[in-house]
């Protein structure tokens, strides 16, 4: 397991590389980042910098956008809420695609929590601020950790709400599956407290309305519950929610998705998604006989 380390500790080993050892600036950084990483320490998330360098005491954009965040208030009209909807923007592009160095800072440092309570806090009816912050979250989980922290933020309760909330927004629903996807990827328990609160009949329900066809993000849900890709669990329970999947109907209404009405640019989600279903022979033949 990584060695935990904060920022405190990492740039206090930076300064005393350059005080007791009389290293310069970057052969300082570079020293503590090559030590503790045969340490094994986790350096996700650590900003990389020079203690006292003008240029490296500049506020991390992340950072700034996070602390801004934390102390707007809660954005519920006027120029509140498009300063908390510029920020969203602004963060889910500093974390999106190639921004995982970007999303560690922001996880190491309270952003999932933050956003998880944004959202919470945020009524169904703010549709705008709802969907740009599900966005965003999404943004921010991309490991273990990340995960954890939106686990322990009862993440997963404030989520499921959110989407029983907006069965016709497609936008937060879309928002809400992209999360119900990441916050799941190689998290057992995540995904144990999402089918406890019964994700898979709110997707049967979400996917049998035609006007949600385009909620690509529902598809990934799918796959990554039924992925057993969680490395620290001997035997994954999967495959038994797969089971369930089936039973319920989800398999069925998802074929004759891909059928009707699946766009070309989530035919590759879908597929994969029936395929998670389709675990044993027994479902692949009912899928068969029923659409024979």
């Amino acid at each position: 397991m990584a060695i935990a380390i904060s920022q405190e500790a990492f740039d206090d080993m930076v300064r005393e590389n350059m005080e007791d050892l009389g290293m310069d600036p970057d052969e300082a950084l570079a020293d503590a980042v090559d030590a503790l990483t045969l340490q094994g320490a986790n350096l996700s998330g650590i900003i990389r910098r020079v203690p006292g360098d003008a240029a490296a005491e500049e506020v991390n954009p992340v950072m700034r956008v996070l602390d801004e965040l934390k102390a707007s208030s809660s954005g519920r009209s006027g120029e509140d809420l498009d300063r908390l909807l510029s920020l969203l923007d602004e963060l889910l592009e500093l974390c999106s695609g190639e921004g995982a160095e970007n999303a560690a800072v922001a996880a190491r440092n309270g952003g999932v929590e933050a956003l998880v309570a944004l959202c919470a806090s945020a009524g169904v009816t703010q549709q705008r601020l709802l969907a740009s912050g599900l966005k965003a979250l999404s943004s921010l989980i991309r490991d273990v950790g990340s995960t954890e922290k939106f686990r322990q933020s009862q993440g997963s309760k404030i989520v499921m709400d959110i989407l029983k909330g907006a069965l016709e927004k497609s936008d937060i629903l879309d928002g809400g599956f992209s999360v119900v996807a990441t916050a799941s990827a190689g998290n057992e328990v995540v995904k144990d407290a999402f089918m406890d609160l019964k994700v898979d009949e709110l997707i049967l329900e979400v996917m049998r309305n035609k006007s949600n066809s385009k909620v690509q993000s529902v598809y990934d849900a799918i796959r990554v519950l039924l992925t057993p890709d969680d490395n620290r669990v001997v035997a994954s329970q999967v495959y038994g929610y797969s089971r369930k999947f089936a039973e319920i109907g989800v398999a069925e209404v998802l074929v004759i998705a891909l059928r009707e009405q699946v766009a070309p640019s989530s035919l590759p989600s879908a597929c994969a998604a029936l395929k998670a279903i389709a675990v044993n022979v027994r479902i692949n033949y009912d899928i068969y006989i029923s659409h024979k």
